[in-house]
C-alpha cells in the first residue's frame, strides 16, 4: 500500500492559528532538491521553526511540548501558492495523518489526498470552536471519522459534516494511491480486455 489507511483517527491537535499559510512557508524552497517522499519532516515550517543558526524558535508551536498529535489545524487558505508537492510530503513524513482548516488550497487539497493526509474542511465557526478546546485544554481530542465524514470534539459531542470526492475517500480508507487503485482493478482490466481483442 501506498500509504496508511485512514477510517477513523482519535487525536490530540497542533494549532496553527494562521491564516494564508502559504506552501512556501511549509516547506522553503530550498529543500526540495530531494525526490523521494522522506526526510521533509524536519524541515517542515522550517523558517518559523528555526533561527539562521538553527536553534529552535521557543515560541512556535512545534517546538512546543504542550501540544501534540497527529492532527494539524490550521487558519483560513492553508496551503496556498504554489503547487509543490513536498508541503504535503513535510506534514506526512512529520506525523500529520490530518489537517482541519475552513478553506484549503485546491492543489494542496489534491496533493494531501494523493499521499494519505485527510484535508477537513469545516466552517469557520466550528474551526473556532475546535481552537477554543484546544486553547482551554492542548490535550483535547478530535473523532475524525471519514467513513461517516464527520469531525467531532469528543468532550462535548459537538460534530460537523465534511465533504471529500468519493474516489479519495475510496483510496484514503484503502490505502490506496492512484496506482495502487488501478492494481486492486487487475482481475476487472482483465475481463474487460478479453471484450476488446
Amino acid at each position: 500500500m501506498a500509504y496508511d489507511s485512514f477510517k477513523v483517527l482519535t487525536s490530540s491537535c497542533v494549532p496553527l492559528p494562521l491564516e494564508n499559510v502559504d506552501t512556501d512557508q511549509i516547506i522553503p524552497a530550498r529543500f526540495l532538491k530531494a525526490t523521494k517522499r522522506e526526510g521533509f519532516g524536519d524541515n517542515l515550517f522550517r523558517d518559523w521553526r528555526y533561527n539562521g543558526d538553527d536553534t529552535p524558535k521557543a515560541d512556535f508551536v512545534l517546538n512546543n511540548p504542550t501540544y501534540s498529535g497527529k492532527i494539524l489545524v490550521a487558519g483560513r487558505n492553508f496551503g496556498s501558492g504554489s503547487s509543490r508537492e513536498h508541503a504535503a510530503w513535510a506534514i506526512y513524513d512529520y506525523g500529520f495523518r490530518c489537517v482541519i482548516s475552513s478553506f484549503f488550497a485546491d492543489i494542496f487539497k489534491g496533493n494531501s489526498l494523493n499521499i494519505g493526509i485527510l484535508p477537513v474542511t469545516v466552517s469557520p465557526e466550528f474551526l473556532d470552536k475546535i481552537f477554543t478546546a484546544i486553547e482551554k485544554d492542548p490535550k483535547a481530542e478530535v473523532i475524525v471519522d471519514l467513513p461517516s465524514q464527520k469531525v467531532t470534539l469528543a468532550a462535548t459531542g459537538e460534530s460537523e459534516s465534511f465533504d471529500i470526492n468519493g474516489y479519495k475517500k475510496h483510496n484514503m480508507t484503502n490505502g490506496f494511491d492512484d496506482i495502487d487503485y488501478l492494481q486492486s482493478m487487475k482481475a476487472e482490466i482483465a475481463e474487460f480486455e478479453k471484450t476488446r481483442i
